[in-house]
């Protein structure tokens, strides 16, 4: 057995090295013996997230960009685990974020209002008047109606409101379609002709502070040219803004997630981001604020799960396995490749296999005609790089709980989300009704 550790060792440090370029497997806490353990011990599926390497992760960043002051305002939908926040949170990242619970996630796991960035492009009136009075510190407005509704809440309330403006500056970027967001057709921000129109507006209320532009051009981006041209972009509309005698911008948010190798992609450095955005915002005497998400967390993740079966057919091997679309979603979704490793022994033949998952979905799939190491059921398979859009996006359709969450620390771990189970998936039903409301509106009767 010990052997057989050793080789499984080696090959998770290969793959993971692949991944990860210079740190080891050891140093993030994703020894496979450690794995295996947390596998028996919790169960499976759960997802495992290396403390470690988000740290790694947000050091590199906060160095590459020291020369222009800035803060990385952690993107929250890619993973709101209490556990990773307060991480980040005592690294000094702000915080991003979507919906208002995100803002309630973030304030739980210690973020300052201030530190936080609001935006979305369907916020509600109650959604307003919370992040106000809260004090968020840029709640970014994307469209002029949206400002309607603002300025409608700031004066109901009497609270000042400190305001970005999320701009659509027009910037194509190669990545998955489904997360393009910076393009003229897509549904966020501020189409960039009308930004001066909505600032003179923001700017006319004395119960707004204008603070900032924002922009955000998808997910997944590995190339760093469109940021420095959203940048430049930016920064022409700050100089048209302060030629109309608008003169309280202070920061850029430059965001757009940074891309991660999960396979064979070219994820860019920190170093290369921070060359193409740094250098004209601190020229124009402003700061920077960026929104990393993936970047921070998604290859300081993995997903462990459980052979459950083998089977031959159609000329296929299938390997059969506890997790599936339901608690991973990215394969199945955007067709995402993540390296898969077994925990046993890494020294076995491979084998061109199909993993799949219990749902009843022909779409249940972790990787299809994937080269493997011989496993067998019973033993553990951990899917690689995902931290980010993993247990975030996932459900429980075929009502089955979603998995737990483990963070580790060294080489200690605890579990910082409880799996769910069959008994949470019908809290909330009402089994036996005893309030029946009449249509349109009426008052209440029985059936």
């Amino acid at each position: 057995m010990g052997v057989q550790f050793r080789q499984a060792r080696r090959y998770f440090a290969r793959i993971a090295t692949s991944i990860f370029g210079t740190v080891g497997a050891g140093v993030l806490g994703f020894d496979p013996a450690l794995l295996r353990g947390i596998a028996q011990r919790v169960g499976t599926p759960a997802y495992v997230y290396s403390a470690n390497l988000i740290r790694a992760q947000y050091h590199a960043l906060h160095d590459a960009l020291k020369d222009v002051p800035h803060r990385i305002c952690y993107s929250v939908k890619a993973n709101g685990n209490i556990g990773v926040l307060k991480v980040l949170k005592s690294l000094g990242a702000g915080a991003d974020i979507v919906s208002v619970g995100e803002l309630r996630r973030a304030l739980a796991a210690g973020f300052d209002a201030d530190s936080i960035v609001f935006s979305g492009v369907g916020k509600t009136a109650p959604e307003l008047e919370e992040a106000i009075r809260a004090g968020v510190g840029f709640l970014n407005v994307e469209s002029p109606a949206e400002l309607d509704a603002l300025i409608a809440v700031a004066r109901r309330i009497k609270k000042l409101a400190r305001v970005g403006i999320r701009v659509n500056p027009d910037v194509a970027t190669e990545t998955h379609p489904y997360t393009k967001t910076g393009e003229k057709t897509a549904k966020f921000g501020v189409p960039y002709d009308e930004v001066v129109a909505v600032a003179q507006r923001i700017a006319a209320e004395p119960l707004f502070a204008l603070r900032g532009l924002a922009m955000h051009l998808g997910s997944q981006i590995t190339d760093v040219e469109p940021y420095h041209r959203g940048t430049v972009k930016l920064l022409e509309l700050v100089a048209a803004l302060r030629a109309s005698g608008i003169a309280t911008i202070e920061a850029l948010d430059v965001g757009g997630g940074l891309g991660v190798r999960y396979h064979n992609e070219k994820a860019p450095t920190a170093r290369a981001f921070a060359d193409a955005v740094a250098p004209p915002i601190q020229q124009a005497g402003l700061a920077l604020l960026c929104e990393p998400g993936r970047y921070l967390v998604a290859n300081a993740g993995v997903l462990l799960t459980k052979v459950l079966y083998r089977k031959h057919a159609g000329g296929k091997e299938f390997v059969v396995v506890d997790a599936g679309m339901t608690d991973f979603v990215r394969p199945s979704h955007y067709n995402a490749h993540h390296e898969i490793v077994p925990l046993q022994d890494g020294g076995r033949p491979e084998e061109l296999v199909n993993i799949v998952g219990p749902i009843c979905e022909s779409g249940d799939f972790l990787a299809l005609d994937r080269k493997l190491p011989a496993v067998e059921p019973g033993e553990y398979l951990a899917v690689l790089g995902t931290g980010a859009y993993g247990f975030v996006m996932s459900s429980t359709y075929n009502q089955r709980p979603r998995p737990p969450e483990i963070l580790v620390e060294g080489d200690r771990y605890y579990v910082a989300r409880q799996r769910e189970t069959l008994d949470d998936l019908l809290r909330g039903e009402v089994i036996e009704p005893t309030t029946w409301y009449q249509g349109g509106g009426g008052g209440s009767g029985g059936a």
